[in-house]
């Protein structure tokens, strides 16, 4: 699990995004998973790998996190997409579908409890077995966009 899931190659610089952990879920496949995990109740498991699980330190003194995933199963050719419930279609950076050239999943989720190296949230979206990539802290006064 320690491979390189993602290489960016400019001016001769390489950028590697290795997995620190995996997501268990229900969702096995596409069609199990809700269309935005907000709109579940449905509880998840992240696992972040010993070699980091010291970076959870003080973790459940957040209520909510932003999740970082790679969607593993995902299109990286696919430039456009239909969202739900419409007929129009738009180039993927104006959707939030999973199928895009880095197909980088982003959540907030609800922090229900932690066990170790193991966190149990609400609110995601992830197959089973999708590589973490990144776990931040919610901020509501600088994530939320006041219009």
């Amino acid at each position: 699990m320690h491979q390189c899931m993602g290489t960016i190659h400019e001016n001769g610089d390489i950028a590697c995004i290795r997995p620190i952990g995996i997501i268990h879920s229900l969702y096995l496949q596409r069609g199990d998973a809700p269309r935005q995990g907000r709109l579940s109740d449905t509880e998840s498991t992240i696992e972040v790998l010993p070699a980091y699980a010291e970076g959870l330190q003080d973790v459940e003194s957040h209520p909510h996190l932003i999740v970082l995933y790679w969607l593993d199963r995902s299109d990286r050719t696919a430039l456009r997409a239909t969202p739900p419930g419409t007929h129009t279609e738009h180039g993927v950076f104006a959707t939030r579908s999973p199928n895009r050239p880095n197909p980088i999943g982003f959540a907030v989720v609800d922090l229900v409890r932690r066990n170790g190296n193991r966190l149990v949230v609400r609110g995601l979206d992830a197959l089973d077995g999708t590589p973490l990539i990144d776990i931040k802290p919610y901020s509501p006064g600088i994530d939320c966009v006041r219009e």
